[in-house]
């Protein structure tokens, strides 16, 4: 979305529209991925207060109770006895919010009120301290050649070129086949240059490179370098096609 904010009024609204969709999407995507694939032994007890927890959010829900407060409670609940199961506890964050009601109670819509209050914390605290926690690079122990073989490669192909592939291919085909139909406005070269931006990963594909790989020292910081190098492709080339375009 940055990378199109530079383009300005020349990007037509429904490219900007698909791309905050599609970023929405591929990050529950990721939080799936991270329940399913990272989770180690399961505790029923804390999945059963997992469990209670959901049903009290949803009763909330039902009798559309507007007090935030409970559902902060409830969502507190939630996430420590999901963190406490051995499913990431990210997953609480995508199921308390899926509660939380986003149509008018006596005026106000709660998921809104949220959104609003977190939105200032989010941006200029949780997510600047997400980044200078996991990007750092120590670039002393890498060795340039380590990029271009076995799991960093394989990062940076994925995010340049798998992450294009998938997404231009897919919708085209959801197109041909009529699923769905291209944003108004937009040019197959327009669709083609977002495609590209796609490969922009940085939060999630961070998070699960932790995961998966533990300690940064195990290939010397070339995944994480990796992961920048594959993000500042991916936002170069879609934004020369865009401006060309």
């Amino acid at each position: 979305m940055g990378v199109l904010a530079l383009l300005g009024n020349r990007v037509p609204a429904g490219l900007k529209v698909f791309l905050m969709a599609l970023a929405v999407i591929d990050d529950l995507g990721a939080i799936i991925i991270i329940a399913l694939f990272y989770t180690s032994e399961l505790s029923v007890a804390s999945l059963s207060i997992a469990a209670v927890a959901i049903v009290g959010l949803a009763m909330l829900n039902y009798f559309k109770v507007s007090r935030k407060l409970f559902y902060g409670l409830f969502g507190l609940i939630l996430w420590v006895s999901v963190l406490k199961s051995g499913v990431h506890a990210t997953l609480a964050g995508v199921i308390l919010a899926m509660f939380i009601p986003i149509k008018p109670i006596n005026g106000k819509s709660l998921l809104k009120e949220f959104e609003h209050e977190f939105h200032g914390f989010v941006n200029y605290f949780i997510l600047p301290l997400f980044a200078f926690v996991n990007a750092g690079i120590d670039l002393r122990g890498i060795d340039i050649t380590k990029l271009f073989s076995g799991v960093p490669f394989g990062i940076m192909l994925g995010l340049f070129v798998g992450k294009q592939l998938g997404v231009f291919g897919f919708s085209m085909l959801a197109i041909k086949l009529k699923i769905a139909k291209m944003p108004e406005n937009v040019s197959l070269r327009n669709f083609y240059g977002v495609s590209v931006l796609t490969g922009i990963g940085f939060t999630m594909s961070l998070f699960i490179d932790s995961l998966a790989f533990g300690d940064a020292s195990l290939f010397h910081y070339a995944d994480k370098l990796a992961i920048l190098l594959g993000s500042f492709l991916s936002g170069v080339v879609g934004y020369l096609i865009l401006r060309k375009s």
